[in-house]
């Protein structure tokens, strides 16, 4: 199932930093097109001063992990580590399940399976009879700038 493409496939997406919650890493998230490829770009400043340390631009859904055995990318990025982080309904702000990946200066397709994404809080808890409500691309947890491309985003 396509999330967005940036073709025939949109979503609407939104991007928050640690600004929320006092924090002051800075977010930029925008649309951009690199040799005909279209793509969006998340990128700024990622700082742990007072508590913070993320950037993250996110989609809201409404479907049943159970249906589905992963999520696949296609990414490219400052050669760094970023994650997906997946929430469901009843969370608290500051739970979420997550996966870690890579992001290499050139395009790659990543599939991250279901299985790999751990709770926040309890590793215990069951992503897989869960409804998600929201996938968000997310940089975190270090002081860096960040630089994501994002060309699709899909579950399998």
């Amino acid at each position: 199932m396509v999330i967005d493409n940036l073709n025939d496939v949109r979503a609407n997406w939104s991007a928050i930093s640690d600004q929320v919650m006092g924090g002051i890493s800075e977010v930029n998230f925008y649309e951009m097109e690199e040799d005909g490829q279209k793509f969006y770009r998340l990128e700024g400043n990622v700082s742990t001063e007072n508590n913070g340390g993320f950037i993250q631009s996110r989609v809201g859904l409404n479907i049943k992990a159970k249906d589905f055995n992963g999520i696949r990318i296609k990414v490219r990025g400052n050669n760094n580590e970023y994650f997906v982080h997946l929430r469901a309904p009843r969370m608290l702000p500051w739970n979420y399940y997550y996966a870690e990946f890579y992001a290499s200066s050139d395009w790659e397709i990543i599939d991250i399976p279901l299985s790999s994404f751990k709770y926040s809080r309890n590793q215990n808890d069951n992503l897989n009879s869960k409804v998600i409500r929201s996938i968000g691309i997310v940089a975190y947890g270090k002081d860096f700038s960040a630089q994501l491309d994002l060309a699709n985003i899909e579950l399998y």
